[in-house]
């Protein structure tokens, strides 16, 4: 190219920034005013915020497949349907019968007794008289999406193929078929928490939870409960995800809005217990009357809240997830207080 035509390029170039400028410096600087805005708007709302300590995390508890025991672990993350330790997800398993209706402790007792546990890719299944089975934690993609029931709620789930079928079908002795389906984020339709109970919000989604992704319970309330019956039962009655120790019995139900690590929690409403707290987690069996029984005497909503809780007794609150993150055993339990 000709250094007069090069020059001529050069000049027009630059012409053009110039002439171009203002909008661009106007951008930029809405940009820089949006963000400064914003970031004054966080820390004058974070400034407002006062962080109490109620309680301590004594346990955080992950029930792998619904209703089975539930496995203990020190540290887990928190995701938006629910808690998440290596490959295990809570209760992103479920057993089903033959019609793909949920089989729980209501249906099924002694299914509280079966243990699983994560071993490298698989799940380790144990339960009384039957020999131990490894089931790969990821199903085939070739194995069938079975659609399920939870209660009113259609769901799905990838079958977990046939040695598991055959152990459950032998564990539980009734002639009739159980089948492992596992819930798939990424392929899956998950329930919304407002099909299970109202007063959940649009964006609370569970997988194969009664209700809620986070059911949390303090040590306290327990103890309340126990010195008020014959025989004490035990935590393993109620199934929370996080127990809380160092606070006062039944302080949990005014946790509006509780911090955890590094996750934020959104109280939603209290859980009104049913007849699966009265299996016995040691033997399998159910009694149909403790802890109910004691439990109605003196935890029954106000008649107000009769729509939602009915006859049920409440014992623990659940909670929605405003903030993924992780915790740990050993944890401060912030409330949140906004102050005005």
């Amino acid at each position: 190219m000709p250094s007069s035509s090069l020059s001529g390029a050069i000049e027009a170039m630059v012409e053009n920034i110039y002439r171009h400028r203002l909008p661009l410096l106007c951008a930029a600087g809405l940009g820089v005013t949006a963000v400064a805005s914003w970031m004054w708007w966080k820390s004058k709302r974070e400034g407002h915020l006062e962080l109490r300590q109620v309680g301590t995390v004594s346990q955080l508890l992950i029930y792998p497949v619904k209703s089975c025991r539930a496995v203990s672990v020190q540290e887990a993350e928190c995701l938006e349907m629910g808690l998440k330790h290596g490959e295990l997800k809570d209760r992103h398993w479920l057993v089903v019968n033959e019609e793909g209706q949920m089989v729980t402790g209501r249906q099924e007792p002694r299914i509280v007794l079966i243990s699983v546990m994560a071993s490298g890719d698989s799940l380790c299944f144990e339960g009384p008289g039957m020999e131990k089975i490894l089931v790969p934690v990821v199903p085939p993609k070739s194995n069938k999406i079975l659609n399920c029931r939870v209660f009113s709620s259609d769901v799905q789930g990838r079958d977990c193929g046939e040695e598991v079928s055959r152990w459950l079908t032998t564990y539980f002795q009734t002639g009739s078929t159980y089948r492992l389906v596992r819930f798939e984020p990424d392929v899956m339709k998950p329930r919304k928490a407002k099909e299970a109970e109202k007063p959940f919000r649009e964006k609370d989604v569970i997988a194969y939870p009664d209700a809620s992704p986070i059911m949390m319970l303090s040590e306290t309330s327990l103890e309340d409960l126990n010195k008020r019956m014959e025989v004490p039962v035990s935590v393993a009655n109620f199934r929370p995800c996080i127990v809380v120790s160092g606070c006062e019995a039944f302080s949990e139900d005014t946790w509006d809005e509780v911090k955890v690590g590094t996750v934020r929690l959104k109280r939603v409403m209290a859980c009104g217990r049913c007849i699966l707290t009265t299996v016995d987690p040691k033997t399998g069996i159910m009694s149909r009357k403790e802890p109910l029984d004691t439990l109605r005497t003196f935890r029954l909503s106000d008649e107000s809240l009769s729509h939602l809780y009915k006859k049920a007794p409440l014992f623990g609150q659940y909670f929605g997830v405003d903030k993924t993150g992780k915790l740990r055993v050993g944890d401060p339990v912030y409330l949140v207080v906004r102050k005005e």
